[in-house]
């Protein structure tokens, strides 16, 4: 048996009255996925352990099987393990936006989701102005970028840009948990304001301006934490080979540390506008020689964090349409049987802009299981599925057991 996760990063939701009590997942039209929670069995999973922060970094951890609380130490050593990026000890490491303020009110978390290759230039600049022997700015994609500060504390209280839009900056800038964090926490303020000031004024926010774009005139950083201890997925379950398909460092990071060989395709954006199919090929490909893929699509995260209803309903119809029909027909040709897993890591309601906590639908198909009554996937559906309320590592095992 072979296994393939496919995860659609934060496309569950809540029911809204001004959708018929009906979320993203329950209107569109999906009706490959739909066809497998027929055809399998279905249930809930809990991604988010009590004490921890509801992000894509701890429920991507979580349906891999790991033990979070026991593993995590932060968003940025993750990404910048998928950066290539060798951590020393003592190195703190954060995840570092370039976000959009706006009347002293954070805008959006991806400066209107910056270019890459923009991106880029102002990181080097940044560095270069910034930077020096105990920091350093390391580029990544689009928004998405690292922040190593030598002998730094993670005794820090930092949010989550995407968690505080429309918030004034003020009420939401990095803090100190305790005295050993202030050193840190004080350097953390002074390398945003200095930020403002610098990039304010960069030519290429001039052209964005210009052009009616959202600006990127501050960092923001986020996620602190050191290098941490993970087991592969061989080690934890005895999986051989596997792969990881996504377009952003913080998957690609975890795939790094759990032992994945990480599978970049052209044209893979972490937004609706990604390569689906370059995606679904690449998995398929990946299947022939490995036991395992983890495909990620960031796409109905975003529109979450946008608060675009129908951009989200879309990119769960194209998730439906572009990818998980694909790889059902080519694994059903495949001289090997192949378990599917399909489901989000946590919600991102379209409404809050922002992650929740909430258990998310799940479904598990293989070729001969026994399917429950379970007829559509859905948040609703699945609490009728056989599964019942599964937490963190028991997605892995019950996949596993096919």
């Amino acid at each position: 048996m072979k296994y393939i996760i496919i995860l659609g990063d934060g496309m569950s939701d809540q029911p809204e009255i001004e959708h018929g009590g009906l979320t993203p997942l329950m209107e569109a039209h999906k009706p490959n996925i739909d066809n497998l929670a027929k055809l399998g069995r279905n249930g809930l999973l809990k991604t988010i352990p009590e004490r921890l922060h509801p992000g894509s970094e701890v429920a991507n951890l979580a349906v891999l099987g790991y033990d979070v609380e026991a593993v995590f130490e932060g968003r940025g050593v993750i990404e910048a393990a998928s950066m290539g990026v060798q951590l020393e000890n003592g190195d703190l490491a954060l995840r570092c936006n370039l976000i959009c303020i706006a009347d002293e009110k954070i805008k959006n978390h991806s400066s209107g989701h910056i270019s890459t290759s923009e991106a880029i230039v102002l990181i080097d600049f940044l560095n270069q102005n910034l930077g020096g022997a105990n920091v350093k700015f390391y580029p990544g994609v689009s928004y998405r970028h690292l922040l190593v500060i030598k002998g730094g504390s993670k005794s820090l209280k930092c949010i989550p840009p995407h968690d505080v839009t429309g918030t004034p900056v003020i009420d939401v800038l990095p803090s100190a948990t305790n005295g050993d964090g202030k050193e840190t926490a004080n350097l953390l303020l002074g390398l945003i304001d200095k930020s403002r000031q610098l990039l304010a004024s960069h030519p290429i926010n001039i052209k964005r301006k210009s052009e009616g774009k959202d600006i990127a005139n501050s960092i923001w950083p986020w996620s602190p934490g050191y290098k941490p201890s993970m087991k592969t997925l061989k080690e934890l379950f005895g999986i051989q080979s596997g792969a990881v398909i996504s377009a952003v460092d913080l998957i690609q990071g975890i795939g790094v540390y759990a032992g994945l060989d990480v599978i970049k395709v052209e044209g893979a954006t972490g937004l609706y506008d990604t390569n689906y199919e370059g995606k679904a090929k690449a998995a398929i490909e990946a299947l022939k020689t490995r036991d395992f893929v983890y495909l990620h699509v960031e796409a109905s995260d975003e529109a979450g964090h946008e608060g675009d209803y129908d951009l989200k309903l879309k990119t769960i119809e194209y998730l439906d349409s572009r990818i998980v029909k694909f790889i059902v027909d080519e694994t059903a040709r495949m001289d090997e049987p192949v378990a599917i897993a399909v489901l989000p890591d946590h919600p991102t309601p379209w409404k809050l802009k922002t992650h929740t906590r909430d258990a998310v639908p799940f479904l598990i198909y293989y070729p001969g299981i026994q399917p429950d009554e379970v007829q559509c996937y859905d948040e609703i559906s699945a609490k009728k599925g056989d599964y019942g309320v599964l937490k963190s590592q028991q997605l892995m095992e019950e996949l596993l057991k096919a």
